[in-house]
């Protein structure tokens, strides 16, 4: 399940999408245009540009603007920024891994169905980007 973080996050991303010819786009824009509280939203939006998705310009006409297109903004990669692991179960994450306690890997069928789970689920979010939700 998204977390809230994530899901104000890509509320966020595609409202900058939508607006982002009109150059950087101050917080409290955004916090009132998608209704997200606005301490939430600088905590997100300071991961994302720590996360290499975002920037942000100080003083007169400044704001927060895309660091690359929209376009090459994967929706996995917002996702792992903000919410960590994709996969159900630490131990078929590609990125996360850890062997899960008392779990015999090799003979595990849950850990079998979910790393079809994790292939499906990635095949999407790995293709999605940011300008596909606007």
């Amino acid at each position: 399940m998204l977390s809230k973080k994530t899901q104000y996050a890509f509320k966020a991303l595609m409202y900058m999408a939508q607006v982002e010819k009109e150059g950087p786009i101050l917080i409290a824009e955004i916090a009132r245009k998608k209704k997200i509280p606005l301490k939430f939203l600088e905590n997100i939006l300071l991961e994302l540009k720590n996360g290499g998705v975002l920037d942000s310009k100080k003083g007169k006409g400044g704001g927060y603007f895309f660091k690359e297109s929209p376009s090459d903004i994967h929706l996995a990669k917002v996702m792992r920024l903000l919410d960590g692991p994709i996969a159900l179960l630490p131990c078929v994450s590609l990125n996360f891994y850890e062997r899960c306690k008392n779990c015999d890997e090799k003979n595990c069928g849950l850990r079998d169905t979910l790393i079809t789970v994790r292939d499906a689920t990635l095949r999407i979010l790995e293709k999605k980007t940011v300008a596909d939700l606007v």
